[in-house]
């Protein structure tokens, strides 16, 4: 029976979804549907087994904030760097295709989230140099991803692969992961508590990749990795934390795909990267 409440649930939450509401799992606020009123609106000509609640997914916090969120309230992002403390040992260079691999195997076949019941194909987990010296990091996959399962391979994957190249390194070279590892419906942005779902996995690969410098590709991004809901405006030109690496902001590439004249503060945003690195822009053939 409550297998068959399980299934009947997902079932639920798929549909709705694909009407376009997501707003059923902050409960409280208003206008807010919780799941056991979907439930009850659908299978009221029939009975049904005992209406499900679906609680919020656990939210990450640091351990000496307090937090004493009102029910239904959204918690706002909390830095990369509060999530937990940073590892004194740190994970050996040889070690690190492993360290990541067991990350995936946590994951497994996530569902943490709504976004598990929304559509996903594929978990699209990050790729490239485990001890990488320069990651970047997105805000979702698109629909290239969900069916590849790889990070940044649609047309703004493309793009990327040219603001690196232009950088003097190789795709491989790079460490490139999204904030979350499921592909929203129609690509929206990531609801806060699927953010902070994934944000433990994140959290652990930049532990194990080590890298020197941290890209944050778009506002959404920046946001959760840094903590703060300010402007890209504000927060592009400066350097700050994330995890032990300092972390610059720009465009993400599908901005950059919308409006190209933002190419140019893009690449004043990566040459200052490529300072920070001592790398050179290959010569121009």
């Amino acid at each position: 029976m409550a297998v068959d409440a399980e299934q009947q649930l997902r079932a639920y939450v798929e549909y709705f979804r694909d009407l376009g509401i997501h707003d059923f799992y902050r409960r409280g606020e208003p206008g807010a549907i919780e799941a056991a009123e979907v439930i009850a609106a659908v299978s009221s000509a029939s009975p049904q087994p005992p209406p499900i609640v679906l609680e919020p997914a656990p939210v990450l916090v640091a351990a000496s904030a307090p937090h004493h969120p009102q029910e239904g309230v959204i918690p706002k992002p909390f830095s990369f760097n509060d999530l937990a403390p940073v590892p004194q040992v740190r994970v050996a260079v040889s070690a690190r295709p492993g360290a990541l691999q067991a990350i995936r195997d946590e994951i497994a076949d996530c569902t943490r989230c709504p976004l598990a019941y929304a559509g996903r194909r594929n978990i699209v987990f990050g790729e490239g140099d485990a001890s990488a010296r320069l990651m970047f990091v997105g805000e979702g996959p698109g629909a290239d991803e969900d069916a590849s399962g790889r990070p940044f391979v649609g047309k703004a994957g493309q793009l990327l692969n040219n603001m690196i190249a232009a950088m003097g390194l190789q795709r491989e070279e790079v460490y490139i992961a999204n904030i979350v590892k499921c592909r929203p419906p129609a690509n929206r942005v990531p609801e806060p508590v699927e953010a902070n779902t994934c944000a433990q996995f994140l959290v652990k690969q930049i532990d194990v990749v080590q890298p020197e410098v941290v890209v944050a590709l778009g506002s959404t991004a920046a946001t959760y990795l840094l903590g703060v809901k300010q402007s890209l405006a504000s927060l592009r030109g400066h350097w700050h934390s994330c995890r032990g690496a300092k972390l610059a902001v720009t465009y993400h590439p599908a901005f950059l795909l919308r409006d190209p004249r933002q190419k140019g503060e893009a690449w004043k945003d990566l040459q200052r990267v490529m300072a920070e690195m001592g790398l050179k822009a290959p010569a121009k053939k």
